[in-house]
């Protein structure tokens, strides 16, 4: 009994085994091997993107040109011509200085020059009539040098008196106090019956160019590096003002980014930035507060989220990739700067590299991941 109840329970098993497999080879599509998961992560499909530089930097107005208009010489100022606050041009005599003395002193050394010369003629044919008796041996050679020394004596007075005279003129001529530049000038700081020196500390009043005028704005020295390399390769960098209390209020006119300073302040890291801009009406002053905003232009570059981005105790960067077996890998990667939470990337990866952005702290290199998009 127990003999058939096994040969019954094996032709059983032997019939199941014979449809089961009949079973896979008329359906083999209802078979599916089961896929091993692996540790799920979020991850970020790089594409490039065209992104906008645009640098928004506090700045304060600095006059183009500026000269401090001070006496050359000493004296009682006479008089004043021109009026305070206006507008002035190169050449224009601002002061007049008391030339009375000067203008003596010119006529002196005029009539000291008249003497010298009139020894010269002197001297000189006195020299040519030697020259003749030498000749003849009327005069000793004693003589003749006597006469001759005499005569360079006296071109050399008139040379002194000459040098005399146009300091003299020099002299008067700085009685007229004349505008160095062109440009607003401030109010006077002295007055008619001041009397003035050469070398007095006070000036006696500031002209100031206006337009156009300069925007000094302090940059960080990291961010300076890639602006000089922007600066390098585009011929021009447009900048444009607002008022720094009211961002609203923009300057109509449009200004160009001329110069960056070639060394950083060792205190503030930072390092200064000048700009140019038009001002036909004046109303942008030196020392007035400004926003100033810096357009670098738009290009294409590979943007990866700073949170994706592991610093190495090297100070390098890197960031954890899934490759095509779907496993994790490290890349290090270059960076050029930061752009808002992300880094713009140099080299290290490419255009459709999958980077983990979430749940690569759980990975090791060659960990199967089950990646998902990530969500902003």
């Amino acid at each position: 009994m127990l003999k058939r109840n096994i040969v019954s329970i094996s032709s059983l098993l032997l019939a199941a085994v014979i449809l089961f497999f009949i079973y896979i080879e008329k359906f083999p599509q209802k078979i599916q091997p089961v896929e091993k998961k692996g540790l799920s992560v979020s991850v970020l499909v790089l594409e490039p993107q065209t992104t906008s530089f645009n640098y928004q930097l506090p700045g304060r107005i600095s006059p183009y040109r500026q000269s401090q208009v001070r006496p050359q010489i000493d004296g009682i100022i006479t008089a004043r011509l021109f009026k305070q606050g206006a507008r002035i041009k190169k050449g224009d005599q601002l002061y007049q200085i008391d030339d009375a003395q000067y203008r003596a002193a010119l006529n002196s050394a005029i009539a000291d020059l008249k003497g010298a010369e009139a020894n010269g003629k002197a001297v000189e044919a006195k020299t040519k009539r030697y020259e003749f008796l030498i000749k003849i041996n009327a005069v000793s050679q004693q003589e003749y040098d006597d006469v001759k020394a005499q005569f360079d004596q006296a071109k050399a007075a008139i040379d002194i008196a000459k040098a005399a005279v146009d300091l003299a003129q020099v002299k008067l001529d700085y009685t007229k106090v004349y505008a160095p530049i062109s440009g607003q000038i401030s109010r006077s700081l002295v007055t008619e019956g001041t009397l003035v020196t050469s070398n007095q500390e006070q000036n006696l009043a500031t002209i100031t160019q206006l337009d156009p005028i300069y925007i000094d704005m302090q940059q960080s020295g990291t961010d300076a590096l890639y602006l000089r390399s922007r600066m390098i390769r585009k011929k021009t960098i447009p900048v444009k003002l607002s008022i720094e209390q009211d961002s609203e209020v923009t300057y109509p006119q449009e200004g160009v980014l001329k110069f960056s300073e070639v060394t950083v302040d060792e205190s503030t890291g930072s390092i200064v930035l000048r700009a140019v801009i038009p001002n036909p009406d004046s109303i942008l002053l030196p020392g007035l507060f400004v926003r100033a905003s810096i357009d670098l232009g738009s290009e294409k570059v590979i943007l990866v989220p700073q949170r994706a981005a592991v610093r190495t105790p090297e100070g390098s960067l890197m960031v954890w990739i899934v490759d095509e077996k779907k496993q994790a890998q490290i890349r290090p990667i270059k960076i050029e700067q930061a752009y808002q939470d992300n880094w713009i990337v140099a080299d290290g990866l490419k255009q459709g590299d999958q980077v983990i952005v979430e749940g690569y702290i759980k990975t090791t290199p060659g960990t199967l991941v089950s990646p998902i998009p990530w969500n902003k």
